[in-house]
This record gives C-alpha cells, sequence and structure tokens, in this order.
C-alpha cells in the first residue's frame, strides 16, 4: 500500500513517515499543498494523509482540486481546528474522513486502515445539461472549464432543475423543494433566483440554459445561442 502525507512540519511529517512505514506501507511526502497536488495527479496512492493548514494551497483546496481531477483515494484530513464548520467544509471539499490535532498515532493508523478496508469511494454523480456540470457533493457548479460561484439557494433551485432535466418544473415545486413549508411568501420569488442565475449563467456565456414555460414554469435545457 502506498499513501502521500501531504503536511509542511517537517517534524511531523517526519514521524508520520517513520510510523506508517513501521506499519508496512510505502510513504511519500509533500510539504506544501502544490506539492501534494502534483504528486497525486502522478502516482495512483491507495489513501492520502493531508493537513489542512499548507502554504501554497490549503488542505481544503488540494481536496477539491483532486476530486476535480478525478483523484479519488480516500483522503484522511488532518486539522487543527476543532469547529464543526471546520469539519464539515473538510468533508463537504471531498475528504473521508478527519483526526483533530494533537492526534494519537495509533488511532490515526486505525482510521487509515478502515478508509483502505473501504476502498475509493464512488465518484459522486455530477449532473450535465450541455457544458454546464453540476456537483452536489461538492457543491460546485461549471460552465466548460469557468467555476460559476453560486449562493445555497441558487445552488439549490439549478440542482432541481438539473435533476428533472428536461422537464417543465413549476414555482410551485421549486418552492417547496427550496424553501420549507413556514415560508408563506410571494411565489415570485422564485423569478428573482431564476434571473439571478441567468446572469451567472447564461449571459456571461451567449447560452440559453434556463428555459420559462409560459404559464408553467421553468426547464433547464442545452441550448445554444444568445442570452434572454
Amino acid at each position: 500500500m502506498r499513501i502521500l502525507v501531504v503536511e509542511d512540519d517537517l517534524r511531523m511529517a517526519d514521524l508520520l513517515r517513520r510510523g506508517l512505514v513501521d506499519e508496512g506501507y510505502a510513504v511519500d511526502t509533500a510539504h506544501d499543498g502544490l506539492r501534494g497536488v502534483e504528486l497525486a495527479l502522478e502516482n495512483p496512492y491507495d489513501a492520502i494523509v493531508l493537513d489542512v493548514l499548507l502554504p501554497g494551497l490549503d488542505g481544503y483546496r488540494v481536496c477539491a482540486r483532486l476530486r476535480d481531477e478525478g483523484v479519488w483515494a480516500p483522503v484522511l484530513m488532518l486539522t487543527a481546528k476543532d469547529g464543526e464548520y471546520d469539519q464539515a467544509e473538510g468533508l463537504d471539499t471531498g475528504a473521508d474522513d478527519y483526526v483533530i490535532k494533537p492526534f494519537s498515532f495509533v488511532a490515526l493508523a486505525a482510521r487509515l486502515r478502515a478508509l483502505i478496508r473501504r476502498g475509493r469511494p464512488e465518484r459522486p454523480a455530477v449532473l450535465r445539461i450541455g457544458d454546464l456540470e453540476i456537483d452536489p457533493a461538492a457543491r460546485r457548479c461549471r460552465r466548460g472549464d469557468t467555476h460559476v460561484p453560486l449562493t445555497a439557494t441558487e445552488f439549490a433551485v439549478l440542482e432541481l432543475l438539473a435533476r428533472r432535466g428536461g422537464e417543465t418544473v413549476s414555482k410551485t415545486d421549486v418552492l417547496n423543494h427550496v424553501w420549507d413549508d413556514r415560508y408563506d411568501g410571494d411565489v415570485n420569488l422564485v423569478e428573482v433566483y431564476i434571473s439571478s442565475l441567468r446572469r451567472k449563467l447564461d449571459t456571461p456565456f451567449r447560452r440559453r440554459t434556463i428555459h420559462t414555460v409560459r404559464g408553467s414554469g421553468y426547464r433547464l435545457e442545452a441550448t445554444e445561442g444568445s442570452p434572454r
């Protein structure tokens, strides 16, 4: 089994390397995020031990980059941050587990063995409409090679339309899916988010993807041409 350790603290990296070698692993090390990405793209590692606080690229961005590039080796993230939002960010960018510093090497090794037994995770389903790509697991959206930042609500509206690609989705369906049953405001709120999505996804790229079906709702469909 071959492991990549990405850790900028040279002493910690060496301790991890020696401990994992004693466990029977072949171990490569990188001391910054960019080198970690480079090694992970070059070699088929069985698992990656990844620190969060790295020079160059932090661990979150390294993990997201690897997942974008199709590297699905299990990632065990090391973090000195023990807040629930920090842990959630690590998992949302594609990490499989995390260990909070300071940690027991015995516990780390056990978690690593569990990840390796589990094997490489299957790549989450990515929704594609023409050159529009929506990744629900990573909460990311791309138009071609361009990342398009969306708010959480914009993403939720877009994901619903993408999952029902080619179908007409009513405003009421969008409200029921994206907002909870306590919302009693104007149904035309949906139009606000549709307009925002068009400004971000269609207009800059001269596409017409989000179609209005008069009197019925909206449909997501790949169509070349000028923006609305």
